[in-house]
């Protein structure tokens, strides 16, 4: 079992007198995070992928909950997204039950977040879980055995059950995609032509960590511009991908309003294209190593709450930043590079506008860059 950054985090805001929430795609870990804080504990589980817990829990009045609750002060209500109306129920719960410490976890932020942002306002505190990061790993298994095994990560990635699969990480990640991210995608988005998405992702696959344009992909796919837009705004509410958008303050040759898109997971990201080949045999080793740092990065800035902006950086002249991080009023650039060269020419445009550092990250320094302390 790993150790979650989120452990502790979570342990510190237990009986502060609002709901814990915890999100994320379906099989980062989420229930067994919960469970492990709760170990010990006594505590009321409901399973909502459980049809009569559905039941119970969809519009009950407050004598119905003061009977469901009994005496329990710990309730733990598993895959909450599935439970219709389970905002106002959890709002009662916490208005009306003060000593009762709830705990939620919930796959996606499809219908959960709409389901429960306006009715618990102020009465919850609330975490993305994603795979497990590099810093969980490396504490787990030890520097020699992550340093022997980061080929291995780029190509399969960190879903918790693909590193507790050796051997079978191909299969494991073919059940996550089948079973997992795509239903919870279809089913909670009305999408009504599964194979579009597919073929979406597929293109998105193909230009992970390159600027991307919809007015393209639509081409690609055979659909129009803002149905383009509303599936990758789906792919990013179910944990797939997310996009860092360009960095600009107004000198007239930046580009400004161009994204990138990069996958929460490496392996998720070969399996859509089936492509496992060893790396050194690949023409997207850069790519791959690439969103490893980046989805790292995401992860440390959000788990450890630091405020910084994520974007890369790039010029009509063809002069590019791979990745920009500003935190705090100063602004920092970085440049990736599997195995750095002696020299590497930096853009001194973005330097000298901006009096910004840029650091290169390769692959024997990289520890420092996807652990933040």
């Amino acid at each position: 079992m790993y150790l979650r950054i989120l452990e502790n985090i979570i342990e510190t805001k237990i009986n502060s007198g609002k709901a814990i929430i915890v999100v994320g795609a379906r099989q980062v870990g989420k229930t067994t995070l919960i469970k492990k804080i709760l170990n010990g504990k006594k505590y009321l589980f409901w399973d909502a992928d459980d049809p009569t817990v559905r039941n119970l829990l969809t519009n009950p009045n407050t004598e119905q909950i003061r009977t469901l609750i009994a005496d329990n002060k710990i309730i733990f209500i598993d895959e909450a997204q599935r439970i219709n109306g389970i905002g106002i129920t959890l709002k009662i719960i916490t208005d009306q039950f003060k000593s009762v410490q709830l705990f939620i976890s919930g796959s996606s932020s499809f219908d959960l977040g709409n389901k429960l942002n306006e009715p618990l306002t102020g009465r919850k505190w609330e975490y993305e879980l994603f795979p497990i990061s590099w810093e969980e790993y490396e504490k787990k298994i030890g520097f020699l055995k992550s340093e022997q095994q980061i080929e291995n990560r780029l190509l399969y990635g960190f879903y918790p059950e693909v590193l507790n699969n050796s051997g079978n990480e191909r299969e494991t990640l073919k059940n996550l995609i089948n079973s997992y991210l795509y239903r919870d995608i279809i089913s909670f988005s009305e999408i009504r032509k599964p194979e579009v998405l597919e073929k979406l992702l597929q293109a998105l696959a193909l230009q992970m960590g390159s600027e991307v344009y919809y007015n393209e992909l639509s081409q690609t796919v055979s659909i129009d511009k803002i149905t383009v837009q509303k599936y990758i705004e789906i792919l990013e509410k179910g944990y797939i991908i997310f996009r860092l958008n360009s960095f600009s303050r107004n000198i007239r040759s930046e580009i400004k309003r161009n994204r990138k898109i990069y996958f929460y997971d490496n392996g998720i990201r070969n399996m859509i294209l089936g492509n496992f080949s060893p790396l050194d045999l690949r023409l997207d080793k850069g790519a791959l190593w690439e969103n490893f740092l980046i989805s790292e990065r995401r992860k440390q800035n959000i788990y450890k709450n630091t405020f910084a902006k994520m974007y890369f950086w790039r010029t009509k002249q063809q002069q590019e930043v791979d990745f920009v991080e500003e935190k705090d009023g100063s602004i920092m650039g970085y440049e990736f590079k599997w195995k750095a060269k002696n020299k590497i020419k930096l853009p001194k445009t973005f330097k000298e506008k901006y009096n910004a550092e840029i650091e290169v990250i390769d692959r024997d320094n990289f520890r420092d860059f996807v652990t933040i302390t």
